[in-house]
């Protein structure tokens, strides 16, 4: 029995661990094979980038911490960074942690092995001193050793202390390491002390599991010998990625099962993931927990709310989402979405099958869930899952179909397949909704043929709402006109609801924007921002912002689009306990798309990392655009063979997604001819332009792409003046203004004034050709609108040569000069104190061509005397005496 002055709880599980161990059990010999570097295997992944951001943590002599759940590489990583940082073998520690490490003695012991201290800390204990001070006066004999002192120590398997005494410990230790080191922790779970204090003093690295998770390029990288070997097609590694979302032990696994059994399996059924999914990362979870791990698993995304509510229908749970978030396994917290938590693909897979018991009620409790709360997409959803006609009737009559424009309606398109007919058949509301599904999936003939399949009499019951849909589906084909007749014949039946007004505005809003009526876009954006917040709807508030920053690029406000789109985000990011909307990633995609416009390409690929990937999960049409964007920063760094394989994922994602090609084929041609015009292949290039004839000739204005029309024929312009037919080029060139007239995007007027300071350079001089130029950079600066210049390089290349000395200072001369590889005392031309006027130049040329002044007067058709005065003033401007000087130095000068 215990004595009553034991001053301890029966029940205290460190108790023991703290009053120290017995002889015997501390032996330094058998420690000291604990503290040692692990190796790495020999195939693993070379990943640069993160090494370089490891490394760069490890030389700022400060702490990093490596946060994410089991089989991220987290201890890998680290062991690849010390290689490249520079630190020798000599002077890194590492200390592999265990659950017996619990006691403070044992931890301390660890420590004094891993730093060279020849005094242990038992020692100490037996002098009567306290855990915390025998740390302290090993700190200072460190401190004393400093040319000795070890660079980088590091704590792997974190997560194995939990007693509180050994917590302090750490704190103590991490808070008081010696300067000019560094201490490293590993861990899956969040560190149990607080670190906002080395925050603040910017000695603190936090790198989670998004960084270390292997991208898809790094994917492909890493099965490329499998590839090769023909044992995987580029189709599976590209499913592989999406289902694990580059989850390093499972996708090892998979790569060492199939390069060994020729019998592939999917990922999650292989045995080699299932004992690890099972063993390594589920093992120390109760059954109650692990019952509740596979009710959120049954969640597309899960709350501590809805969680709570589904709680009844599952007996026995063990925690709420935000608590197994907190013991490491892989779910995610949706950034900007309040406690929102999402399980990584393959661990829901696994965690799916088998299904439990009373999978329906559950399901109906969440559809109702989510019906109170106004989520229409979600609540429809878990009523088709729960297997309720009744109640996907009833919701589909209740609620507006124009809410699914603002929310995530990808998992209800891939509910479709599943759709019973007789459902359909049943509701022609419920056929209208799913009609909005198809098309806001850009899915239009699908959209068409059910609204088309609607009897006489339902048509007519549903006029307003048919013809908003029917405006919609045209807006997303392209047809302006159409669109917005289509979009007043629905606003003038008086039918709609709120949420149908709405988008039938920003349909209205679009096509206006499209058509270059600029105010009148606005006027109708702004009914629709009104009708958004009317009804509650922060999904389409941010998609009103979204148009309206639209309308700014269409007008090349670029500066102000951006402050549009930053305060959407701002605003909608306030919005606690909220589902994903495709509003908030559209506004980031054009965020995205702004800051590529003025050449913020770093800015702009960390965004685009983020929304892109969500873009994908949320099968949202923007994910487009997110490609685009890739392939045009891997042309601009001038990666051509990227490029092409991002157009390869763009073509195939559209194609899986059964997107109609109208929407994507002649954005994927144009990259193609881009790139191709940038390697030089001009028959490639053009015969992908004449695939797009159709599209230019019809005359269609992609909601996603709205400078397309002119990109396009700007592309038939850059083929004529890679072959060199200039009259071809110039014809080309006037016919996008006869054509389009006023509603020329400004982002396409500036190619099309880029191209014609390269045509005129042939026609009439550099001269002229330099006052276009310096024009247009002078009007792209108030921007800062690099965009065309990058896309125009191969063009430009030679025009600015000659004149970027003549260009007006600034950031974007200094931009255009990275750009163009140019600085200001290496360029072609010397500023004039007087330039050489146009006529000037037209006589300098002849002079150059070995004509007498008669010749040229009888050619220019005016007077001698006029001749010999110009000669007589260019030799004045150039400072020559001569004709031949003065062609030798207008050509130094570059105006020849």
């Amino acid at each position: 029995m215990k004595r009553f002055n034991d001053g301890c709880a029966a029940n205290d599980e460190f108790q023991s661990a703290n009053s120290g161990l017995q002889r015997g059990e501390l032996v330094r010999d058998l420690l000291r094979q604990r503290v040692q570097i692990p190796a790495v295997p020999p195939d693993s992944m070379v990943r640069p980038k993160l090494d370089s951001k490891i490394s760069e943590a490890l030389n700022a002599s400060s702490v990093l911490f490596i946060e994410a759940p089991c089989g991220y590489g987290k201890s890998h990583a680290v062991v690849s960074a010390l290689g490249d940082s520079g630190v020798p073998s000599d002077q890194a520690r590492w200390i592999a942690l265990n659950a017996q490490d619990n006691a403070p003695s044992r931890f301390l012991t660890l420590l004094a092995i891993a730093l060279d201290l020849p005094e242990t800390p038992e020692q100490g204990h037996q002098s009567g001193a306290a855990f915390s001070d025998t740390l302290a006066m090993m700190q200072v004999v460190l401190a004393r050793k400093s040319a000795e002192q070890p660079r980088v120590l590091v704590l792997d398997n974190l997560q194995n202390l939990g007693n509180p005494a050994v917590v302090e410990l750490l704190q103590q230790l991490v808070a008081g390491f010696p300067a000019g080191s560094s201490i490293v922790l590993i861990s899956r779970k969040a560190l149990p002390f607080e670190t906002h204090g080395l925050e603040l003093e910017n000695r603190f690295t936090r790198i989670g599991s998004e960084a270390l998770e292997f991208s898809r390029s790094e994917t492909f990288d890493f099965f490329q010998p499998v590839m090769a070997r023909s044992q995987l097609t580029s189709v599976a590694v590209d499913n592989l990625y999406d289902i694990t979302e580059g989850w390093a032990t499972p996708l090892a696994l998979y790569r060492r099962e199939v390069s060994r059994n020729p019998e592939r399996k999917p990922i999650q059924e292989t045995a080699g993931v299932e004992r690890f999914l099972k063993e390594s990362v589920l093992g120390g979870l109760t059954p109650g927990q692990l019952r509740s791990l596979r009710g959120i698993a049954e969640l597309e995304l899960c709350s501590d709310e809805l969680f709570l509510a589904l709680e009844s229908l599952l007996p026995d749970t063990g925690f709420v989402p935000s608590q197994a978030v907190d013991r490491g396994l892989p779910l995610k917290s949706l950034p900007g979405r309040g406690r929102w938590y999402r399980l990584n693909p393959l661990m829901q897979e696994w965690l799916r099958a088998p299904m439990m018991a009373g999978y329906s009620e559950r399901m109906l409790q969440a559809s109702r869930w989510f019906g109170v709360r106004d989520q229409f997409p979600e609540a429809l959803k878990y009523a088709l899952l729960a297997g309720d006609a009744d109640e996907v009737i009833r919701i589909a009559s209740e609620g507006s179909e124009a809410l699914l424009l603002g929310q995530d309606t990808a998992s209800l398109l891939r509910l479709r397949k599943s759709l019973p007919a007789q459902l359909l058949e049943r509701s022609a509301r419920l056929r209208i909704v799913y009609s909005w599904v198809h098309a806001i999936g850009g899915q239009f003939h699908q959209a068409r043929a059910l609204v088309e399949g609607l009897p006489e009499s339902d048509r007519e019951e549903h006029g307003a709402r048919i013809c908003a849909l029917k405006a919609f589906i045209l807006r997303g084909e392209g047809s302006v006109g159409p669109a917005l007749d289509m979009a007043d014949k629905a606003l003038s039946e008086g039918e709609l609801s709120t949420q149908g007004q709405l988008v039938t505005q920003m349909v209205r809003s679009s096509a206006l924007c499209a058509a270059g009526r600029f105010q009148e876009a606005r006027e109708a954006n702004r009914a629709a921002a009104r009708l958004a917040r009317e009804a509650g709807d922060s999904g389409s508030e941010a998609l009103a912002v979204y148009a309206h920053a639209r309308i700014e690029l269409g007008k090349g406000a670029l500066k102000h689009a951006e402050q549009l789109l930053r305060t959407g985000l701002d605003t909608a990011m306030q919005e606690l306990a909220r589902p994903a909307r495709i509003g908030e990633t559209r506004l980031q995609l054009n965020l995205v798309l702004v800051l590529w416009h003025q050449g913020r390409e770093a800015e702009a690929d960390r965004l685009l990392v983020t929304c892109g990937r969500h873009a994908e999960q949320t099968r949202d049409l923007g994910l487009l655009l997110a490609m685009t964007i890739r392939v045009l920063m891997c042309r601009a760094q001038g990666r051509l063979e990227d490029a092409f394989v991002w157009i390869g994922r763009a073509e195939r994602t559209m194609h899986s997604w059964q997107v109609d090609e109208s929407l994507f084929v002649p954005v994927l041609e144009a990259l193609k001819a881009s790139c191709w015009l940038a390697q030089n292949q001009i028959d490639s290039a053009e015969q992908a332009v004449s695939k797009l004839a159709p599209y230019r000739e019809a005359g269609c204005v992609p909601e996603l792409f709205p400078m397309m029309p002119g990109l396009l024929d700007c592309l038939q312009v850059r083929i004529d003046l890679a072959r060199n037919d200039l009259i071809r080029a110039r014809k080309t060139l006037q016919g996008i203004r006869e054509r389009y007239e006023g509603t020329i995007p400004w982002g396409v007027e500036l190619h099309m004034r880029l191209l014609e300071a390269v045509i005129v350079q042939d026609e009439k001089g550099p001269v002229v050709a330099q006052k276009i130029l310096t024009a247009v950079v002078i009007e792209a600066a108030r921007e800062h609108f690099i965009s065309p210049f990058s896309e125009l390089r191969g063009e430009l290349q030679d025009l600015m040569e000659k004149g970027f000395g003549q260009l007006p200072e600034g950031p974007f001369k200094e931009a255009l000069g990275n750009l163009f590889e140019l600085k200001p005392e290496a360029s072609g031309i010397e500023v004039l104190a007087e330039p050489i006027s146009e006529r000037e130049q037209s006589v300098l040329e002849l002079i150059a061509k070995g004509l007498s002044n008669q010749e040229i007067a009888d050619k220019l058709h005016i007077s001698l005397h006029t001749v010999k005065t110009h000669a007589r003033r260019i030799n004045a401007k150039l400072e020559v005496k001569s004709r031949t000087q003065a062609i030798v130095r207008a050509r130094e000068l570059g105006l020849l």
